[in-house]
């Protein structure tokens, strides 16, 4: 049945992560701010969340995060420079991040865990449903699981998280659900959510990536969440009593995804990912597949 509520249009990306397994890169850069062909991997998740009609974004972060900052505000004096040279096109790049959204920042302060960023959050989002977007994964724009997401949410209400099915062996790297089937083949009711689990002791091998569409009450459900696994705040665990007791704040429902992911938050998979989107893209993609290709014959 469809719920009245109001239309999302915030959402939060938490980004005070430290990126320790990048490091020596990251001693300086934030991880958020590594680039993903010609683009940092942070603009590639707003331009998702703007494509979804969420313009208003709250970013947290932590100490060293000034670049973040830099990036999505105007630069006049670049902007000046290839103004003169007429180089129109780079300066269009250069514009698009500054206009992409309404960006707003708050710091974390103690780095207590994906829940406590969240919780962060609160003062700016209020009573509305909201989504939470992590850096680590890049969603292919044309398999656009956000909206879907925020369809799902409008219809069920409550919180919707997004999953993808992987082999058992690789559930233990992930937050994991517990599901029941409902009528749209792409969505399941979520039962039940434990943090990393034992292959043998997980619920089943639906994994859970970084897309939520969250309602509001979550934020009271954090202030009574004790410290999980690793000594924080795990949203997975609010989400679990969420799920567990619709009466504290609806039902949580999952879309399972089969689309296009990328994970940037391993350095074998950010370099997959590199290599995949320079392939697809019309200006780079035909030499460097070329190129490619006889370097992958050459090292057979």
């Amino acid at each position: 049945m469809t719920q009245e509520h109001s239309r999302i249009s915030k959402a939060v990306i938490p980004a005070a992560g430290l990126g320790t397994r990048f490091l020596p890169a990251t001693k300086a850069t934030p991880k958020e701010m590594l680039p993903v062909v010609d683009k940092p991997a942070i603009q590639y998740v707003v331009e998702e969340a703007v494509s979804a009609g969420l313009d208003d974004v709250l970013m947290v972060t932590g100490r060293n995060k000034r670049p973040l900052e830099d990036h999505f505000d105007r630069n006049y004096e670049l902007e000046s420079a290839l103004e003169k040279k007429g180089d129109g096109d780079r300066l269009a790049k250069v514009r698009e991040s500054s206009d992409l959204a309404t960006i707003h920042y708050v710091r974390q302060g103690d780095p207590r865990g994906l829940g406590h960023a969240v919780l962060c959050a609160a003062p700016h989002i209020g009573q509305e449903p909201f989504a939470v977007l992590l850096g680590d994964d890049l969603i292919d724009p044309r398999d656009p699981l956000l909206q879907r997401m925020i369809e799902v949410q409008e219809i069920y209400g409550g919180s919707v998280i997004a999953l993808m099915e992987v082999e058992p062996e690789q559930i233990h790297l992930y937050g994991c659900a517990a599901v029941a089937t409902t009528e749209d083949a792409d969505v399941v009711q979520v039962t039940g959510l434990v943090e990393k689990p034992d292959t043998a002791e997980a619920p089943s091998n639906y994994a859970v990536i970084g897309r939520y569409v969250l309602d509001p009450n979550i934020f009271d459900v954090l202030r009574r969440t004790e410290p999980g696994r690793g000594g924080e705040i795990q949203l997975t665990d609010a989400l679990q009593q969420l799920a567990q007791d619709e009466r504290i704040g609806g039902p949580v429902h999952g879309v399972v995804f089969k689309g296009r992911r990328y994970d940037t938050g391993d350095r074998g998979d950010y370099l997959r990912a590199i290599v995949r989107l320079a392939c697809e893209r019309e200006d780079l993609g035909p030499d460097f597949r070329a190129w490619l290709q006889r370097y992958v014959a050459e090292e057979m």
